[in-house]
């Protein structure tokens, strides 16, 4: 059986009035073409309209058996929230890089929320553990994370049509990291160009702590991979209409209405994000300067958008205005510069523009690719126009033979438009043909192909596969059957999630239930062994009856709250402290957002607040000059998590563990930790040690499991493994008893 595509996007292919009529595009072909090769394909989506409920039946049982789809119905209050307010009025502009037009109301996002989860429960309702679910755009960003928290099994990728900002721009909304979050529960996200992913992936690291590889992030025991799938058009629609009779008719039709006019053609929708008015202040300079100005006619075709928004209806006015003026100004007797229509064009029409113009405008102030560039190139043929093309759009770092301009500079692109205007023919063809080649071979289905492929690929790590299984059974099994044991867990990054001010990471209220819930078992030693101060362990768990360890093992606190912490480090000597404490006030000095914590046996320069990438470069610089500040002294130089630490060497988790453990006789040892710190933990030679990693990174432990609440999780059920199976062998005794 062949395995089936979920295609999930805010619309249905289709437009539902008094019949169901479906609709083409680029997205469409692609699919068909791809599902007809080897899969089974399934659109969910809105119908685009708001449908009454005593119809819904009816039109979801014509859309499921005949078109394949199933629908997401809203009301109109519903798509007034989740569509034109959080996703147009909101969440565009911040993706285009405009935050000055970024709108923003809390009933819009509660909108936003429910309407992704309705469409999840749509979802939910079809899928099989197998399917792949393909989500679409800026509308669904939260969708990615629901399916995959409600179906783990589930393979799911998520492709952004639109730009993707970087971390200063995206920071500023309010729901920034829920919808970041989001995206991050699919297993693939797909971009349009590099730089896109490249933002993405800083926004990830800097406002969820996430590092990634070039092409991986990995966060909570998930592994989201990213990449770059350039969208195509449907280069097969196109080939096929410049054969038609009826596009060569019409596009003579267009060559006589216009006989001795070079045509400037632009074609978008009505959007802030595509530079018109900025592109009418070019061609104001362009007429203003030329010395035959009647030899060009620019035509502009604005297909509606977003009408109900009102940015788009004082946008439309405004161009309407401009172009009023231009025309008033250099308006002839032969007629006006600029022809301007709003509204949609039919495709043969369209083709035949595209054909017949000399130059095709299009300079966006951004976009996620621009497929009327691509539509443009493919629509030339023997005497091809030029294409003169925003550096900002997309489609930029593939048609790299266009004329590139900056749209904010008028004069640029009036030069530009000069320039194209007398290109001579074989630099035009020079220009167009290999752009049309690439635009050609790397269409809609190409795309298409690419990212399902890759999404069929992926598989997630799991938990089976680095032993978190097996170590529960052990660990379940030991406390059920009442052997001894001696638990040694590392705090912060173990037990607790780490948090960038360590003073916030007390302990909550799940923690103290999981530790009393161990503490209480009588053949369980558990002690929590940390790098932090003995102040701050016994402000935390000075009443509880298990072991602390502070300060990697320079001090500790036998079991019980009336045990007295005992300095275990009296013999050592920290005259190498004031040498290194000024180093690392150096880089606290350089490096904003770090500070150096002055511990008893050690110093510590912290750098979770200061930016990532810059903080982790001067972590990796300051841990190369204390190597050779300290080559020769007894020390050990730690590079943990967001920390750089020096301490003596004789002061580790390992010798502290084997310090309790000393003659006492333990069936099993378990050591659990999350940076380098613990190694010394995990390399010990005891009887019945079981080692556990928490979170990414090279270990000697034997076990992993991927997030500190993974870690509680594997605990707790553990202790009710444990439970069951002490009540299952003490039922026997219990009933001979009666």
């Amino acid at each position: 059986m062949a395995t089936t595509i979920l295609n999930v996007s805010n619309r249905l292919p289709v437009t539902v009035g008094e019949k169901i009529t479906k609709s083409s595009g680029g997205l469409v072909a692609a699919l068909e073409g791809v599902a007809a090769d080897h899969y089974a394909l399934h659109w969910i989506g809105w119908p685009g309209a708001e449908i009454p409920p005593a119809r819904r039946e009816h039109v979801e049982r014509e859309l499921v058996h005949d078109y394949g789809c199933t629908p997401v119905f809203l009301s109109r209050e519903e798509t007034r929230g989740f569509y034109e307010g959080f996703s147009n009025s909101s969440i565009w502009p911040l993706l285009h890089s405009m935050p000055s037009y970024v709108r923003y109301e809390s009933r819009w996002w509660d909108a936003y929320r429910d309407v992704n989860r309705k469409f999840a429960d749509v979802v939910l309702s079809i899928a099989k553990p197998d399917d792949l679910v393909w989500v679409h755009d800026y509308q669904l960003m939260l969708l990615p994370r629901m399916l995959t928290e409600a179906m783990p099994s589930l393979r799911v990728g998520f492709f952004l049509h639109t730009p993707f900002p970087s971390y200063d721009i995206f920071r500023r909304h309010p729901c920034r990291s829920e919808l970041v979050s989001g995206m991050l529960g699919a297993d693939i996200v797909g971009f349009h160009t590099y730089s896109y992913m490249q933002h993405f992936r800083s926004v990830a690291l800097r406002l969820l702590g996430y590092e990634s590889e070039i092409t991986r992030i990995n966060h909570e025991g998930r592994s989201t991979l990213t990449g770059v799938y350039p969208i195509g058009i449907n280069a097969q629609r196109f080939a096929d209409e410049l054969k038609r009779p009826e596009f060569a008719s019409r596009r003579r039709e267009f060559a006589a209405n216009d006989q001795g006019k070079q045509i400037v053609l632009s074609v978008e929708r009505m959007d802030y994000t595509k530079g018109i008015l900025h592109r009418l202040d070019a061609i104001e300079l362009f007429l203003n300067s030329a010395a035959d100005r009647d030899r060009v006619k620019f035509i502009f075709i604005s297909v509606p958008s977003r009408e109900g928004v009102e940015d788009y209806k004082a946008l439309r006015e405004e161009v309407e205005a401009r172009v009023g003026h231009i025309n008033g100004r250099f308006a002839t007797l032969a007629g006006s510069p600029i022809r301007f229509y709003h509204g949609s064009v039919n495709f043969t029409d369209l083709c035949a523009l595209y054909s017949s113009s000399h130059v095709g405008l299009i300079t966006p102030l951004t976009d996620g690719m621009n497929l009327v560039a691509k539509e443009y190139v493919a629509a030339q043929s023997d005497d091809p126009g030029v294409l003169v093309l925003s550096e900002f759009a997309g489609a930029a770092e593939e048609l790299f033979n266009a004329v590139l301009v900056n749209p904010y500079d008028a004069q640029a692109v009036a030069d530009a438009i000069e320039q194209a205007l007398k290109m001579p023919a074989d630099e035009r063809r020079a220009r167009i043909e290999p752009m049309r080649r690439r635009v050609m071979r790397h269409d809609a289905r190409y795309w298409a192909s690419s990212f399902i492929n890759d999404l069929q690929s992926h598989r997630q790590p799991t938990e089976e596969k680095d032993g978190a299984a097996e170590a529960r059974r052990i660990i379940a099994e030991a406390i059920a059957s009442e052997k001894r044991i001696a638990l040694f867990l590392d705090y912060d990054g173990t037990l607790r999630e780490l948090e960038r001010d360590p003073d916030a990471a007390r302990p909550s209220s799940a923690i103290r239930a999981l530790l009393d819930s161990l503490s209480r078992r009588p053949n369980v030693d558990l002690t929590i062994i940390s790098g932090r101060r003995a102040e701050q362990m016994q402000a935390w768990f000075g009443d509880c009856p298990f072991g602390l360890i502070a300060e990697h093992g320079a001090s500790e606190r036998r079991p019980g709250p009336a045990q007295q912490w005992e300095q275990l480090d009296r013999n050592l000597s920290y005259a190498w402290k004031d040498d290194v404490l000024k180093a690392l006030r150096a880089y606290e000095d350089s490096t904003p957002g770090t500070f150096v914590e002055n511990k008893r046996t050690s110093l510590v320069w912290h750098y979770r607040r200061a930016d990532p990438e810059f903080g982790k470069w001067k972590a990796d610089t300051l841990v190369s000059e204390l190597m050779a500040l300290l080559a020769n002294e007894p020390l050990v130089i730690r590079h943990g998590k967001k920390i750089v630490e020096v301490t003596a060497a004789d002061v580790n988790k390992g010798a502290a563990v084997r310090r309790i453990i000393g003659g006492e006789n333990y069936d099993l040892v378990v050591c659990a930790g999350d940076d380098q710190t613990d190694e010394s933990m995990f390399r010990l030679d005891v009887p019945g040690l079981l080692t556990i990693k928490v979170g990414e990174g090279n270990t000697q432990a034997r076990y992993r499991v991927p997030t500190p609440a993974a870690f509680r999780k594997l605990l707790n059920e553990a202790l009710a493994g444990a439970s069951d199976a002490g009540s299952s062998t003490r039922h026997p005794d219990a009933a001979t008893a009666h």
